[in-house]
């Protein structure tokens, strides 16, 4: 195992792509223990045999055509007019934007690249210091993958074997509570720096502008609705969201058919590279799975804690240092399956796991060195690095005190799928 790790590591520390890393130690590690090498390449072709993970295409797809066809700036006009009012209006509009989308692309990244551009021009515009938009804009981009429909939340059934309906509707309380814990800390950075906020323009107005806007906001009932209805599985519902969006772009004329093609081209870059991630970490899996690597940790983590509490703690450091250098999807794929065991042994709910899983990983998005919505954000605001990541450290202790409240409270991850399904 140690050359096994120690090859990963090395590879990852020469900026090999990840899925590079876990294929190239997992053949080093057979050759030189003498395995089969037929067993690392066919466990690689079938990981991302999946019926389920055609989702990620679909989402990733109907996140794009949504960004191109106008919808992001119908929301984000609509969330101006219903939350503006209050202290840090564009602030509280930023985060809303991007609980409304997060039901429709499931993803962080689409968040901060698609509504960013939007969201940060606008606070700018309207008075608000560039580094803490920029911070906005980043951190309520991490309810994406939250909030269903989610990308990683599919990455995790599939590695864990937990439904996607429960995981889709466990994290919605959770990245409510998110979102509520960052427009609390904007209320009073606003009221502290005397941020802007516009005059309630009534309810005739706002409710002209839900009307406008309910065709996209309506994205998220028809995803949730098709999937609890039974009416169809997530993939499908992935494939309805496609369609969908691409009806609601055409009507309004701002998605033409000459964007097709660029759209398809993102989508397929973007989800071959994610299963190719998923295909590698499939072998790099079976190796630690061979080797019963998880019923050691197990074993390891009873002779060490005791306490279901502190293992959950000790869970969630670890969570948080490994989402700060590796790659979300990639983190997923090799860690559950030898995490899983652990939890289990503590009583603690797989669903409940995932969600926590997944806050923590999602965290490490908007954390140096490889925080990919940073990366988004630097090519949206021209801002620096470095100054994005300063804005951004209040963020991040709101976001961990979010996780750390859905953590200790397995009711806000279990109450809606025991309820619904």
């Amino acid at each position: 195992m140690l050359l096994l790790f120690g090859s990963f590591f090395a590879f990852l520390l020469m900026r090999m792509p990840v899925g590079f890393c876990m294929l190239c130690s997992s053949v080093i590690y057979s050759v030189v223990n003498d395995e089969s090498l037929n067993m690392i390449l066919s466990r690689a072709v079938t990981g991302s045999s999946s019926f389920t993970l055609l989702a990620l295409g679909f989402f990733i797809l109907a996140g794009n055509i949504m960004n191109r066809g106008g919808v992001t700036d119908s929301i984000f006009g609509f969330c101006k007019k219903l939350v503006g009012w209050i202290p840090g209006g564009l602030g509280h509009a930023n985060v809303a934007a991007s609980v409304i989308f997060a039901g429709m692309s499931g993803s962080a990244v689409a968040d901060a690249g698609g509504l960013g551009a939007i969201e940060i021009k606008a606070m700018k515009d309207d008075g608000y210091d560039e580094d803490f938009a920029v911070a906005v804009t980043g951190a309520s981009a991490c309810i994406g993958p939250i909030i269903p429909p989610s990308i990683s939340a599919v990455v995790f059934a599939v590695a864990s074997g937990v439904s996607v309906g429960k995981m889709f509707l466990g994290g919605v309380l959770p990245g409510l509570a998110m979102a509520l814990t960052q427009m609390i800390y904007i209320y009073f950075v606003a009221k502290k720096r005397h941020y802007p906020r516009t005059a309630f323009a009534g309810f005739a107005d706002l409710g002209r502008s839900f009307v406008r806007s309910f065709p996209a906001l309506l994205t998220p009932v028809i995803i949730l609705g098709s999937i609890l209805t039974g009416f169809c599985t997530p993939t499908e519902a992935s494939v309805i969201a496609v369609l969908y969006a691409m009806a609601l772009g055409f009507v309004t004329r701002q998605l033409k058919w000459k964007d097709l093609p660029h759209l398809l081209d993102e989508t397929i870059t973007l989800t071959m590279s994610v299963l190719f991630i998923v295909s590698c970490a499939n072998s790099f899996g079976y190796l630690i799975t061979a080797q019963q690597v998880p019923i050691k940790l197990a074993e390891a983590f009873l002779g060490l804690v005791a306490n279901k509490y502190v293992a959950i703690l000790l869970i969630n450091v670890f969570l948080l240092l490994v989402g700060m250098v590796m790659e979300s999807l990639a983190a997923l794929v090799i860690l559950v399956p030898i995490l899983m065991p652990v939890v289990t042994s503590f009583g603690i709910d797989p669903l409940h796991f995932g969600i926590i899983c997944i806050l923590n990983i999602t965290i490490g998005m908007i954390t140096p060195p490889v925080g990919m919505v940073l990366f988004t954000l630097t090519g949206v605001s021209k801002l620096s690095l470095e100054r994005i990541t300063r804005a951004m450290v209040p963020f991040i202790i709101i976001n961990i005190i979010a996780l750390l409240i859905v953590s200790y409270c397995p009711p806000l991850v279990t109450l809606l799928p025991n309820w619904l399904i």
